[in-house]
């Protein structure tokens, strides 16, 4: 267990020894016949119709089809045509895949419910696996799920013991949350390249600012993050009663949203060694000079969701040199730690690339953090501008009297609220309040769903 101070929520730490996969095996079996347990597999359309995805997906349903104490596998549809959905339920009937729920999100049915989620005042706009997932965890909860387990479509290395570990803390445990740890290493050479390179040294730097001015509050999410061997990884476990209450990020911030939400809001969190074998899954471009795409986008959002936690929500006061400064405390500790990645590497007989590394730190997180302090802090450097040129000119007080300062700090506060909020969903538990029919909405969509799908296949 973690060494957390009193009311700090510890983490506690599963790790492979000597384990009996029999008794995990045996122990899930048993709590799955009075704990319904569902799992959800978010995925786009082209992890089975990329002919290069293609090994990767079937080897997920191949473990899959050999596990029998699920009550449902829910497969949340992006990117798909009504034809790619039919190629999906092709591919789920020839491994064996029981109680599978296809969830296409592009279709009619699915369509209808994001469009009453709207209607009610849940616009969900922001498309990818946060608003996929969100919709697969309402599912669950509509079905009476008490545990449920998520895992990426992309996981190259998938055995059904690691979904076994994965599931065990929260099923026969009774945990709150469980998230998988692992190594990060392919044909010897060292990958989780966000992890390594910009968010540990970013958790690192902010530990050593927030350390020098003690602010407790702040140290104390800090530390809980950095306890998370792998904050990044897309597989997790929740107990139905903390995934009601959770919000999840709807851009590439969806995995540390969702363990800053886990220290507001669980009681017990664990996080399990998913596989002793290094892990693998797919590797996205660094993409250096596009700010939307690849590793520099994911490491945008990563830091605005962390630092719009710690602003907007844990009360962070932050000085207009605050973001430059932590960008240079950034590249230090980052260099720090790919010296320590170069040496273990050349102990470890491993492939690795300093400079590359490098040049990673200097031209794309470095940059991501100034580019994200520009974003989070523009509209109140414009407004203090703004707010002492007309107060200096003289020109300007028949304006001032007419309430111009006033109607410049009311476009400060939109700007700013459109600025600093992450894009996310709501809680199911707020969801329900609003809507006491959505679960059944749910079930309806996905018998329909079902109903289509049988139709169509007769034809």
């Amino acid at each position: 267990m973690s060494d957390f101070s009193q009311n700090r929520l510890a983490i506690t730490t599963f790790h492979i020894l000597n384990q009996d996969r029999k008794h995990l095996r045996s122990q899930l079996r048993l709590h799955c016949k009075w704990k319904k347990t569902v799992l959800i597999v978010p995925l786009l359309a082209s992890e089975y119709t990329d002919p290069d995805n293609v090994p990767v997906f079937q080897n997920i349903l191949k473990n899959l089809a050999d596990i029998k104490y699920l009550s449902s596998i829910i497969f949340g549809l992006d990117g798909a045509t009504e034809q790619h959905a039919f190629q999906l339920e092709a591919m789920l009937k020839d491994y064996g895949i029981k109680n599978y729920i296809i969830q296409w999100n592009d279709g009619p049915r699915f369509s209808n419910i994001y469009k009453s989620l709207a209607e009610a005042g849940f616009n969900i706009q922001e498309p990818g696996k946060g608003k996929n997932m969100f919709l697969s965890f309402g599912i669950a909860i509509a079905l009476g799920a008490e545990s449920v387990g998520l895992i990426d479509a992309d996981i190259r290395t998938f055995r059904r013991v690691q979904l076994e570990r994965l599931l065990y803390p929260v099923v026969v445990l009774n945990y709150d949350f469980s998230k998988a740890y692992y190594a990060r290493i392919r044909e010897r050479e060292l990958f989780g390249r966000v992890k390594r390179l910009l968010l540990d040294p970013l958790l690192l730097s902010l530990k050593r600012k927030f350390t020098e001015s003690k602010e407790e509050r702040m140290l104390r999410l800090i530390d809980f993050l950095l306890g998370f061997h792998y904050q990044l990884s897309g597989e997790v476990a929740f107990h139905v009663d903390l995934l009601k209450k959770m919000r999840f990020a709807t851009n590439w911030g969806v995995e540390i949203f969702t363990l800053i939400e886990v220290y507001r809001k669980a009681s017990s969190a664990a996080q399990v060694m998913f596989a002793q074998q290094p892990f693998d899954h797919k590797h996205q471009e660094v993409s250096e000079d596009d700010k939307t795409r690849g590793l520099n986008r994911m490491a945008v959002d990563i830091v605005t969701t962390l630092m719009n936690a710690l602003v907007i929500e844990e009360g962070l006061e932050i000085s207009d040199t605050f973001f430059r400064d932590l960008a240079i405390t950034y590249q230090a500790v980052a260099e720090e730690q790919i010296k320590k990645y170069s040496d273990d590497a050349d102990f470890s007989n491993l492939k690795y690339d300093r400079d590359a590394e490098e040049s990673m730190v200097r031209n794309v997180f470095r940059n991501s953090i100034l580019y994200a302090g520009d974003l989070l802090t523009s509209p109140y450097r414009m407004t203090e501008k703004f707010l002492r040129l007309v107060n200096t000119y003289p020109e300007f007080k028949p304006f001032l009297e007419q309430g111009l300062a006033d109607a410049i700090m009311s476009v400060e506060e939109k700007a700013g609220a459109s600025v600093f909020e992450t894009p996310q969903t709501v809680s199911w538990e707020r969801v329900s309040n609003k809507l006491p029919r959505i679960y059944y909405d749910l079930i309806e969509a996905v018998e329909n769903e079902k109903r289509h799908f049988a139709e169509k296949g007769r034809l």
